[in-house]
């Protein structure tokens, strides 16, 4: 990209002269510019002599960040690697695999990578678009004939690329409640129908049932499961010996990173996260050589070594702006962008920014960041719950790069970004129980068998003077109940999307009588959430 130095606007104003889009600082001195082809692509030049000397710099300031980072959130482990130039510039592990032993984080440990499986998966579609499987345009009911949502028309006319770009109406988070409750990939696909829909590609809800029944369409295209469809077209193809899309296969390595929840003030190894059923939205386990690998090919526009594994066209769709998912609050802010399984914005600087984030509250949280004129990425993977962490590491360095020095206190800033996602839900959090409750009925009045269409049966029973509620697949999601006023009890959800500290009720309805039904706030988001007998 050639550079142009922006003459002053003073010195065009004394020669009465009038020329826009000049640029001055303060102090009067030049900005200089790096420009393309077209203004489009224009961007502040970076501060050092080139992109080269940009890199090596901000490199040899980064493991300290790294250590400083991790000493000061606490995460137990996290590795990165950087790419430029189609090289891994840089691939170091730090802290320790598991709380409490001394195995280190090396550049070699698999980690799960939450949604940076959605990128991924885009590539593979990508790739199948390059076989002439499909299009981002080809209709998913062509594809999977008897998947359907509740509204007829959107059900006929969503393109695999609109379930990719999170804009066909489903709700944030569809589905991810069946999830929890134990049920596979058939199952809540099959239920995705009861689910109410906003407006059809006017909406942006980020979905992870969206992706994956996208990316199940593009494997019905291909003729294979998905998990063969993304070893075949992306990991066996790019060298990604150590990526898969099975959970079992991130068991079976030796070298695995353990996921710590952030519990009590600290992260802790508590739980185990199996995401099979939504595999292409956040299944995949990978480690950072596999990932730079894989960053390279997406910076080469889908080329590796001398081969084009991804569709150049369908991967520059991806790679670019379908779908607005961030307004801005007000004019002087950027707008943030969805394409197809990536994130897109622009930096201060003017860059296109191509990422994705990838986060489990029951512990772990990871990033990559593009910048594809800078021929330039970074990926960062930890083994702690959504901190902020990943994007704070692959954000300093970036301004490093671009800017010299950093810009702002991005572990402050990116903690409070994600602090939403660790806050405790439901009704009763914060509530303070009633000091004199109306009693409850007898326990025996409250057993029994509850049916929904959605969530499937719900069965309440009296263990030991409290009820026990069982649910979900093979009756393994088990909730207490404990007694809060009347016919309304508490209970503390479990899962993936229930934080530390969630809270929410269980209220019995009655009708003459005679106890007919019960509703869980925690699950009544769409209102779903009342079983009935």
């Amino acid at each position: 990209m050639p550079r142009r130095t922006l003459v002053p606007a003073a010195a065009i104003a004394s020669a009465g002269l009038l020329l826009t889009g000049c640029v001055s600082d303060a102090g009067g001195e030049a900005v200089v510019v790096d420009t393309a082809d077209a203004p489009p692509g224009d961007a502040i030049a970076l501060p050092a002599a080139s992109v080269d000397d940009a890199v090596t710099g901000a490199l040899a300031q980064l493991s300290d960040l790294i250590a400083d980072d991790l000493a000061e959130t606490g995460v137990p482990g996290l590795a990165v690697a950087v790419v430029h130039g189609g090289e891994i510039v840089y691939a170091e592990g730090f802290g320790v695999k598991t709380v409490g032993e001394g195995d280190p984080v090396d550049p070699e440990t698999v980690f799960q990578i939450a949604s940076v499986s959605k990128s991924l998966s885009a590539t593979a579609v990508s790739a199948a678009i390059g076989q002439g499987a499909l299009t981002w345009e080809t209709p998913v009911s062509d594809l999977l004939p008897g998947f359907a949502l509740s509204d007829p028309y959107v059900t006929e006319h969503a393109t695999v690329g609109d379930f990719f770009s999170h804009r066909t109406g489903l709700d944030t988070g569809a589905g991810d409640d069946l999830e929890d409750l134990g049920y596979g990939r058939e199952y809540i696909l099959d239920h995705l129908d009861m689910l109410p829909l906003d407006a059809f590609r006017s909406s942006y809800h980020y979905s992870n049932y969206g992706i994956t029944v996208g990316a199940e369409a593009a494997a019905a295209a291909v003729g294979e499961p998905w998990e063969d469809v993304t070893e075949s077209l992306v990991y066996e193809p790019l060298g990604m010996t150590r990526t898969s899309s099975r959970y079992e296969d991130f068991l079976a390595e030796d070298d695995r990173a353990t996921i710590h929840a952030f519990v009590d003030g600290t992260f802790q190894p508590l739980f185990d996260r199996d995401p099979d059923a939504q595999a292409p939205a956040g299944g995949v386990s990978s480690n950072v050589i596999d990932l730079a690998a894989w960053m390279n090919a997406v910076l080469a526009g889908g080329e590796h070594g001398g081969e084009q594994v991804f569709d150049a066209a369908a991967l520059t769709a991806a790679t670019t702006g379908e779908m607005i998912s961030g307004h801005p609050p007000e004019a002087t802010w950027r707008t943030s962008m969805y394409g197809f399984g990536f994130n897109v914005d622009t930096t201060v600087g003017g860059r296109t920014g191509i990422a994705h984030s990838g986060g489990f509250v029951l512990g772990a949280a990871t990033n990559f960041r593009l910048i594809p004129s800078l021929d330039l990425g970074i990926v960062t993977l930890t083994n702690g719950g959504p901190y902020g962490l990943p994007e704070a590491v692959n954000a300093q360095f970036l301004d490093l790069v671009q800017y010299g020095d950093l810009t702002r206190d991005w572990i402050t800033d990116y903690r409070a970004a994600v602090a939403s996602l660790t806050a405790p839900v439901g009704d009763l959090v914060d509530e303070q129980a009633p000091s004199a409750p109306d009693a409850p009925r007898d326990l025996a009045d409250y057993e029994g068998i509850y049916e929904n269409a959605y969530f499937g049966p719900l069965t309440v029973s009296e263990r030991d003077g409290r009820l026990v509620v069982a649910m979900g697949a093979d009756d393994g999601y088990v909730l207490e109940l404990r007694h809060w006023d009347g016919d309304a009890f508490a209970f503390v959800p479990t899962g993936e999307n229930a934080p530390e500290g969630s809270l929410s009720s269980a209220t019995f309805v009655q009708d003459a009588g005679d106890v007919t039904g019960v509703t869980l706030q925690f699950f009544d988001t769409q209102g779903l959430g009342t079983w009935s007998r």
